[in-house]
Formats: C-alpha cells, sequence, structure tokens
C-alpha cells in the first residue's frame, strides 16, 4: 500500500513538472502536496503503532487521494493531460486504503 503511493506521489511530481510555468504555484504545488501526503500519512499512522492512530491516518491518506483525484480532474479540463497516467494508479491506491480500513475495523 505504501509503495503504491508512493509511486503515485512520484508519478504526481513528474506529471505536474509538465504543467504550464504559469502553474509552478498554482495546481501543481497542490497536486505534489497531495500527492505526497497520501504516503506520507500512511506512514506516519504506521509509525504511531496502534491501530486506531493508524486507521485515522489511513482516512487523512484516502481523503488527500479524492483531493489529488479532484485536482487531476481540474489538470484535465484545462488541456494538461494526465488522467491517463494517474487515474488507474490513484484506483489502486484507494482500494488499497480501503482493503486496509476494512481490515484494521474488523479486528
Amino acid at each position: 500500500m505504501w509503495q503504491a503511493a508512493m509511486e503515485l506521489a512520484v508519478a504526481t511530481y513528474g506529471l505536474s513538472r509538465r504543467f504550464p510555468q504559469g502553474e509552478v504555484f498554482g495546481l501543481a504545488s497542490q497536486m505534489q502536496r497531495a500527492g505526497l501526503s497520501v504516503p506520507s500519512n500512511i506512514a506516519e499512522g504506521y509509525g504511531r503503532g496502534g491501530d486506531v492512530e493508524f486507521r485515522r491516518f489511513l482516512r487523512i491518506a484516502r481523503g488527500s487521494l479524492f483531493e489529488l483525484e479532484t485536482q487531476l480532474m481540474v489538470a484535465e479540463r484545462l488541456g494538461y493531460g494526465g488522467k491517463e497516467d494517474l487515474k488507474p494508479m490513484i484506483e489502486k491506491v484507494f482500494a488499497l486504503l480501503s482493503g486496509m480500513l476494512r481490515k484494521l475495523e474488523a479486528r
């Protein structure tokens, strides 16, 4: 899960670097922060050492994933592309996060 989120973060940086120069401090920066937030929150939650905290941070990571997906939709509508690059990765990370949350909640 963390590995897939890391791949997504790196891919997000790669995509956002192709945006117009005027987006460096706008949409590109927002997408980079959201993309980086996903694996960061997974790691922080895991590092806290308890299921309750881990679940909380997984939910935060999932929220950042939705944020990134929304920003990707904006990028597509602006003609910057990227949906074909990131959408499958977002779906994979979402499935992994949701599965882990279900597993932790069943304990």
